[in-house]
């Protein structure tokens, strides 16, 4: 089963994944990372579960690395 960034329950804190930065939107240029926080308080979201990386960096869930 292929995990879904949009769904909250399938994020958690020290996993790694791929996000899309709100500046990288338009040209869905990816940025990897370790989960240090989640910002999206509902359990699901079309367009990715917002996370905030350990690097810094904040933006929508695209993939979660296996």
């Amino acid at each position: 089963m292929q995990l879904d960034g949009k769904q909250r329950s399938h994020i958690s804190l020290g996993i790694e994944v791929a996000i899309v930065l709100k500046k990288d939107q338009a040209s869905g240029r990816l940025t990897y990372g370790i989960v240090e926080k989640l910002l999206t308080n509902s359990k699901y979201h079309p367009h990715g579960i917002k996370v905030r990386l350990e690097c810094g960096a904040v933006g929508r869930v695209q993939k979660i690395m296996e």
